[in-house]
């Protein structure tokens, strides 16, 4: 079936130049042929209207792309804790210490900094570079500070610090 339809679309084209014969067999079946039928048969010329034509649509015109500025370039900043150094002990007492930073270059404006205390904010943004830090429990925190963008964004965060925080405890097991 599928080569019949492809013939007869292939046919469509030389249809334009050729003339189409319908004939009735003995057996009463209609034929369509490009001939006359010889065995005196009835035959007619069947009239064809003209093909279809259209014209092909008219070429659009695309609009350019539309060019996006890049913003210029963030500034690239380098954050360090410089206070305290990595894996100090901070002695017994009531967990209170100060923690400070070296941003180079400086903050912008609109630009703060977060410390973060075990990856949860410390505080609001400031656009000090140090804090003190009170009443912090007793273990091992790491410690890091964040440049924020003016939406609260982090641009970049230092290399995490570790501190050690001693506190005094009550063993109630060996009260007598």
């Amino acid at each position: 079936m599928t080569k019949f339809l492809f013939a007869i679309a292939m046919a469509i084209p030389l249809t334009a130049a050729a003339q189409i014969y319908k004939t009735t067999d003995a057996d009463g079946n209609i034929v369509f042929t490009d001939k006359p039928s010889a065995s005196g048969n009835t035959t007619e010329k069947v009239k064809l209207n003209p093909t279809n034509t259209a014209p092909p649509p008219p070429e659009v015109s695309r609009p350019e792309p539309e060019v996006v500025e890049e913003e210029p370039e963030k500034e690239s900043y380098t954050v360090v804790i410089d206070f305290p150094a990595n894996e100090t002990t901070i002695p017994m007492g009531p967990g209170n210490f100060l923690v400070s930073a070296r941003i180079n270059p400086p903050p912008q404006g609109g630009e703060n900094l977060q410390l973060h205390v075990d990856g949860t904010p410390w505080g609001g943004p400031q656009s000090s570079a140090s804090w003190a830090l009170t009443n912090v429990f007793r273990g091992a925190h790491d410690l890091t500070v964040s440049v924020l963008d003016s939406k609260g964004a982090p641009l970049v965060t230092s290399p995490p610090i570790r501190v050690f925080v001693l506190r005094p405890s009550i063993n109630n097991k060996n009260r007598n």
